[in-house]
């Protein structure tokens, strides 16, 4: 098992650096959740880029019923994948869709709490928060997803991270803003809602930081953490510039090219 993990995540890493595809990985790693976060962990070593957050994934209560889970997965989110507002993104071979979801930039010692985190505690911790795009991909030549692991096993499926204007943290009805989606070019529009995400981002944020401090996660500085799709994974029909609004706070653009 060891030997074969260490093969994968090299050539899942080189596949992340090069944005190249590989053979789709053998269904050990995939069809159990345990494999895939081992493969995930392993992968994540070998990546040079600093980590600068987090993502939540699969936390859409409906699949995680379906696929008989009981919790998402978070995977590490790199330097090289984060870009500014309004920036220009190549639609890569890879890519398979569009998320639009809040992310949270948190203080480092959140992690080292020695207390469990909680809706109410995590707001102490919180320095800023926003509405943020997200281009999803498999590093293999792969379609569709079959399980959570397809997800955990490729570290998140996780190709570009679009994040708009930060603003300070302040309690509004995080598990109920409506939003959308849009393309201009296409008129695709799609239409969303943040009780989506594992019920609340907030929940979904919590959930990531304890399950993240139950590891023994560390990281030197302030983080992000992105906490999944409030409208689900969108098909790219077209080229061009996507615009997603979350009520609340606010909009983020970035240039599919």
């Amino acid at each position: 098992m060891q030997k074969e993990l260490a093969t994968l995540s090299k050539k899942l890493v080189k596949a992340f650096n090069t944005n190249s595809l590989i053979a789709p990985l053998p269904s050990k790693f995939c069809k159990n959740t345990k494999n895939a976060n081992l493969l995930r962990v392993a992968s994540e070593k070998l990546i040079k880029s600093p980590v600068i957050g987090f993502k939540a994934g699969g936390t859409g209560k409906a699949m995680l019923k379906k696929w008989k889970e009981k919790e998402p997965f978070y995977a590490s989110i790199f330097k090289k994948n984060l870009v500014k507002n309004n920036s220009k993104v190549k639609l890569s071979k890879n890519t398979f869709g569009i998320e639009l979801e809040v992310f949270y930039f948190l203080k480092k010692n959140v992690l080292e709490s020695k207390s469990k985190i909680t809706e109410k505690n995590i707001g102490r911790y919180i320095e800023g928060m926003g509405p943020c795009i997200e281009l999803v991909g498999y590093r293999q030549r792969k379609k569709g997803v079959s399980c959570l692991g397809d997800l955990t096993a490729d570290f998140g499926c996780n190709v570009k991270f679009i994040i708009g204007k930060k603003q300070k943290y302040k309690k509004i009805k995080f598990n109920n803003l409506p939003t959308t989606l849009f393309n201009k070019k296409s008129g695709q529009t799609v239409n969303g809602n943040t009780k989506a995400v594992y019920d609340s981002p907030l929940k979904s944020l919590v959930w990531l930081v304890n399950r993240a401090r139950k590891d023994k996660v560390t990281i030197n500085k302030n983080f992000y953490v992105f906490t999944g799709s409030t409208v689900g994974v969108v098909p790219i029909l077209k080229k061009g510039l996507f615009e997603g609004q979350i009520k609340s706070l606010g909009t983020v653009k970035t240039i599919v090219r």
